[in-house]
């Protein structure tokens, strides 16, 4: 007896996986492409606003339940508490304090049936301090979950390590 249900349990598995192998259909280069540029165009300008302490720009790519894990931080959860943190890496006149630069060589972009995309990569932050050279602060991996939800982009999970 048990050794029927443990065979009919594992058929069974099997059998699913196979199914879900077999119905996902490869992913034409011309989406996979256009993916790959449109979640780029996203980074890139999520990233100009935090490069240039523009909080209303940098809003706009990050969902109200944003969350936000990194291995030198607490976590963060919501758009108004990590709004806090990005104040913080403002000077006066909102120039920024830190730079960030993504290494594209590293970069990797997957589409997530039915929600969106997701990207990762490494990236460079740099600590500025104006008049004085940029100075290497780190070069951390990430991995960047993006929504898409009525034809806006959102970012939903960062993971941001090795810090």
């Amino acid at each position: 007896m048990k050794r029927t249900i443990r065979r009919t349990s594992i058929g069974s598995i099997v059998f699913l996986l196979a199914c879900c192998i077999a119905s996902t259909a490869p992913i034409p280069d011309e989406k996979k492409a256009a993916l790959h540029t449109t979640i780029l165009a996203q980074d890139k300008a999520f990233f100009d606003a935090f490069n240039s302490c523009d909080l209303t720009a940098w809003r706009r790519y990050l969902s109200e339940d944003i969350e936000f894990y990194q291995d030198n931080d607490d976590v963060t959860k919501g758009r108004e508490a990590l709004e806090r943190s990005f104040k913080s890496r403002c000077g006066t006149n909102n120039v920024a304090k830190l730079r960030r630069e993504i290494v594209l060589s590293t970069v990797e972009i997957h589409p997530i049936q039915g929600f969106g995309a997701v990207q990762l990569g490494t990236h460079r932050f740099w600590r500025v301090v104006p008049g004085e050279p940029d100075q290497l602060m780190s070069t951390p991996k990430f991995v960047h979950l993006w929504r898409i939800k009525d034809g806006v982009w959102q970012m939903t999970r960062v993971i941001s390590y090795e810090h």
